[in-house]
Order: C-alpha cells, then structure tokens, then sequence
C-alpha cells in the first residue's frame, strides 16, 4: 500500500490568503488535492490526485469528491482574493490590464447538461469550420509582465461557465449570452479594485454598442472596430428653448474602408513590440476620436486605430478604445497582449489537463476548469518567488536552444519543490537509507517533474 504523502508546509503559507475561504474540516482536503493537481502527470481527477498523494486505498476517498460537488464554498470569493493577491504581486501600480476571452472544454455525455455545440477556435480556420461538443468557458485574465519570464503573461483569475441556449430553455430561464456575463465579469472587476484603472482588451466577440455602453464608465474597453462601423462626430450642444429631443450625434464621418484609399490620410508608422510571433513590427496608422452609433443601441464615444502593413503581409484593421484620451500607439500594444490568453488557455491544456476531468455534476463542473484555470495564475506566483531566490536556467538540450524560462519551466520548479522536502531528502526513521545515484536521481526527478 503506498505511503500517504505529507502536506508540504510550504503550500500551506502558499495558499495561507486563500485557504480560509473553506471550513476547518475542507482546509486539508483542499491542500491535498491542489498538491495532488500540480504533482499528477496526465488526468486532473480526483482519482489521480489522491494517487500521486499515496491515498489510493484510503476509505475517505468520497469526501475529496465532496469538496468539489457538494461542500459549501465561494469561488467568486477565491476569485477576489486571487486577484487582490495577482495585483499586490505584479502589478501594484498603474493601469491594470485585463484579458477577456472565451474557450471550449471539449466534453461529451449525457449527464453533462451546460454542454453545447459550438464552433472549435483550435480546430478551425477562415476557410474551415469545425463543430464540436462541450462546455463554453469565459474567463479574465491579468495581464501582467511576470519577472522570471521577462514578458507579459496571462493570468486567469476569474472563469465562468456560459451554458448553452438549450440548457436555458429546457428549464425555462432566459438565456444569457456572451455578451450579458462579459458585461457582469467586467463590472465585478470594476467592483474588486475601485480605485484602479481597469483596461479591458477583448477580441470581435465584445465589440458591440450594448456591452460598451453598459461599461465605459467603469472599465476602458480596448476591442477591434469594423471598417464600416457608422462613425459620426459629438452632438453639438444644445440651443436654449430649442424644441424636440436632443440630439444623439453630429454629422456623418467617413467610414474607416474609404480612409484607406484617400491619397490625404496621415499615416504615422510606430513600433509595436510583441507583434504576436514576429517580435518588434513596425505598422502604419492613423487615429481619431468619433461617435459611435447604431440605431437603437447606445452612443459610445471611441478612439479609433486604423493600421496597415507597409510589407502588405496582413489586410488593414481598425481598433477601438472607450477611453479618447488614450494614446493610440499605446492602444496597438495593449491589444497585440491579447494575444497571450490563447497561450495561457493552451498551456493549461498541456501541463494542467485541462478537459481531462471528468466530473459529471453541475456544481463540480462549475468549479473544476476554473480550480485548474487558477492554479496556473498560482504556479506562476510561486515560481516567481522561488526564481528570484536561485538563479535558474530554462530546460534545454543540444537540438533545443530555449532563450526563456517558460511556464514548463515555472511548473518543474514548483513540483521539484513539493516533491524534494519530505519525499526524497531524507527517509523514515528506523528505516534502511536507500542509496540512490546522484545522476539516477536527478534523471528521475527531471523526468518526474516534467511529466506531461
């Protein structure tokens, strides 16, 4: 029977900002199942987790199960604090940029009742589409420059599930879209850090007149324009006693596709570092303040961006901020962040096993993708704190040369780290010392904490 893993004291001070959200009696089933969560290759089960902590043969195996379908606890709660403790950390000053965007857990079975059929983002592309059956997730991230990496990361703090339209209407509750738990998501940050500067860049999804005006005046929104968007300048002001109702904007403006054929459009080139894959890109643009207005829908003064590719290597897009007095150069390089949440989705998909649960109540669905989602916000926390006390080097080898430390890397840290106090330093007392090479052991915990 193998041997119960012992809780490392150093995840209980880890966790010290967030364990209290749970009972006394859940404190250590949690512990041990985040422990079981980063030190587990392949599936993030239940099962698995209690395997890796040496208590596959224990009787109380359905209370860890409980913790995620029936204990009684906050993950709005956790989410807070785990974004006060993100800010705190890597971002304590400043504007504070946030990602939203939404991804698909793959999941099929017929007790699994929020699935839906959606399009797959992995999968397709502009000239293919591919359907697939799961779960549609929307999640915030932090945006924030993580100091072992030397660049901005993506940090979920925040997931939500969006059930399918179908699952609304089989119970008889209106449906609430993207748009409608995009707009609550934002708020709720809003209401998290009042006092901050909260900058949102979102991708086509959420450029719409109904979610914009429902946050501008909380959350500055930073999403892509069309290039025929109806743009208009200011009302003018009101004369006095003048009759009938006021007006809601000015004179037409040309639209953002004619603009680009005018021999007078004042093209300014910048240097945007971080282009997605290509690092520093240099582009054209040009930029201007307007209304933007559609009939029956809000008025949303914007800041428009409209760039161009002097090498011709991508077609002309146009950008929008909520905020006028944003610089639009600034406005190009918080939008090409964007970028880093399909990284951070992807990465939790290889290294978390993400879509390998395999829960089938409601209430263990709502909070597993987004436990696991949270822990790679944690992982890159606590790998930060133990860089910064060793000088570490990303894995490499001779056909490999890995410039960066990755979030591979960050996670091998943290497991070497909950595997190497207890687990291998030293041996029980009374017990036979078992000799191990050195380079045996080093091949073995390299291999155990990289496991996929």
């Amino acid at each position: 029977m193998a041997t119960p893993f012992p809780l490392p004291a150093i995840l209980q001070r880890w966790l010290a900002e967030l364990i209290d959200v749970f009972s006394a009696r859940t404190r250590d089933q949690v512990l041990t199942l985040v422990a079981g969560a980063i030190l587990a290759p392949g599936c993030r089960t239940v099962a698995t987790a209690l395997r890796v902590m040496g208590l596959a043969q224990t009787p109380a195996f359905t209370s860890y199960h409980r913790v995620l379908n029936r204990n009684s606890w906050s993950s709005r709660e956790l989410a807070r604090r785990l974004l006060r403790l993100l800010v705190g950390r890597l971002a304590p000053d400043g504007p504070i940029l946030i990602g939203l965007d939404d991804t698909l857990e793959r999941r099929r079975g017929a007790k699994i009742k929020a699935k839906g059929i959606y399009r797959d983002p992995v999968r397709s592309s502009h000239s293919h589409f591919v359907k697939a059956s799961g779960l549609r997730w929307l999640s915030l991230m932090l945006l924030a420059p993580v100091p072992f990496a030397r660049r901005v990361w993506a940090l979920p703090f925040l997931t939500v599930l969006a059930p399918s339209e179908r699952y609304h209407q089989e119970r008889g509750t209106p449906h609430k879209t993207l748009l409608d738990w995009g707009r609550q998501m934002l708020l709720q940050a809003h209401r998290w850090l009042p006092d901050r500067r909260i900058v949102a860049v979102t991708d086509t999804s959420f450029a719409a007149l109904e979610l914009l005006g429902a946050v501008r005046r909380q959350v500055d929104v930073i999403t892509r324009l069309r290039l025929d968007a109806n743009l208009f300048t200011p009302a003018p002001p009101r004369r006095p006693g003048q009759p009938g109702r006021p007006r809601r904007k000015g004179e037409r403006v040309p639209k953002l596709d004619q603009r680009l054929g005018r021999a007078d459009t004042p093209w300014q080139r910048v240097r945007v570092p971080d282009w997605y894959d290509e690092g520093e890109r240099e582009v054209d643009i040009v930029s201007d303040t307007a209304v933007w207005y559609h009939d029956g829908l809000p008025v949303v003064p914007i800041r428009w961006v409209l760039v161009r590719d002097p090498r011709g290597k991508f077609k002309p897009q146009a950008f929008l901020c909520t905020d006028q007095t944003t610089d639009p150069a600034q406005i190009l390089r918080w939008f090409v962040l964007r970028w880093q949440l399909e990284v951070s989705f992807e990465e939790a998909r290889r290294h978390l096993g993400v879509e390998t649960q395999r829960q089938w109540s409601d209430k263990a669905i709502a909070r597993t993708t987004p436990a696991l989602l949270a822990l790679f916000s944690l992982v890159a926390l606590w790998a930060d704190e133990l860089f910064a006390r060793a000088t570490c080097s990303p894995r490499r080898a001779s056909w490999y040369a890995k410039p960066d430390l990755t979030f591979s890397d960050a996670l091998a840290a943290v497991r070497q780290r909950l595997w190497w106090p207890k687990g291998l330093a030293t041996s029980r007392p009374g017990n036979d010392v078992v000799k191990v090479p050195r380079a045996l052991l080093e091949r073995l915990t390299d291999t155990l904490c990289y496991a996929a």
